[in-house]
């Protein structure tokens, strides 16, 4: 399994063929990307408020 191995990522660089083993990008269609979405100001960050326990009084 080395540059001679045409089953191999690597024997595919070495023998300038892609197959398999050497998957090629997807390229996007121009244009049919969705727009990007602006994020929102945080104003800072957010806490949880914890419910205060009460005694019961008999």
């Amino acid at each position: 399994m080395g540059k001679g191995d045409r089953k191999t990522a690597k024997g595919k660089r070495y023998n300038s063929s892609y197959g398999n083993a050497r998957r090629q990008v997807a390229k996007a269609a121009a244009g049919t990307g969705a727009a990007p979405v602006a994020k929102k100001a945080s104003k800072g960050t957010t806490r949880k408020v914890v419910a205060k326990k009460t005694i019961a009084k008999e």
